[in-house]
């Protein structure tokens, strides 16, 4: 069954470059296109895709449109792809929601990897984008916001890793049930809504190195 995508970009020849790498595999579909917020929103509304691939700085705001999408479309993944790879444009996306950030100059397996994943309720930060976030983290230093146990601070760090469930649970040496149960209480103690956003956090307040 092909992931069915929407293409967000203000560049038409960005638009249609992104088109053409994902037109050479079978199991990725890009099913619209946009080149603001509120035309990608009416855009998922229209297709029901199960994936936006999406810049951050466009017609609207690439931040605001991730937002709206948490709220009125929230079973639709959200992939980055973008030229901008500083801290504040990477924590912003992740806190609204964003599963995945790949810059555009990634090899063309690592953007089919991201699509992957993130279609898949997995987290994938390009391996630059989380160097940068450990950089931001270790230059404030900040303090844990909340006490997560040693083995939640395992699973984050296997999640920060772009491990699933299953292969955490099978590094750790316990059953997917309990890895999802130590990942509730990770998103718990640190105010966050999902995986993305508790790596990023993670990172932020120095839980992970």
């Amino acid at each position: 069954m092909s992931i069915r995508i929407v293409v967000v970009d203000d560049h038409p020849v960005v638009r249609d470059g992104i088109r053409g790498q994902l037109a050479t595999t079978d199991d990725l579909d890009v099913v619209g296109e946009a080149a603001s917020a509120d035309e990608a929103l009416a855009v998922v509304a229209a297709t029901s895709p199960d994936l936006v691939v999406t810049d951050l700085r466009m017609p609207g705001g690439g931040v605001s449109l991730i937002t709206h999408l948490a709220a009125s479309a929230p079973g639709v993944a959200v992939l980055v792809l973008t030229t901008y790879d500083t801290p504040d444009d990477v924590l912003p996306a992740l806190d609204a929601g964003a599963r995945g950030y790949v810059l555009k100059d990634a090899p063309r397996e690592e953007l089919f990897r991201a699509v992957r994943a993130v279609a898949d309720g997995e987290t994938f930060l390009a391996p630059s984008v989380a160097g940068l976030l450990v950089s931001r983290v270790r230059a404030r230093q900040q303090p844990a916001p909340a006490a997560l146990s040693g083995r939640e601070v395992d699973v984050l760090r296997l999640v920060a890793d772009g491990r699933t469930n299953r292969q955490a649970a099978q590094l750790l040496g316990v059953t997917e049930a309990t890895v999802k149960t130590h990942l509730l209480h990770v998103y718990a103690k640190l105010g966050v809504p999902d995986r993305a956003a508790a790596v990023a956090a993670g990172y932020r307040s120095g839980l992970l190195p």
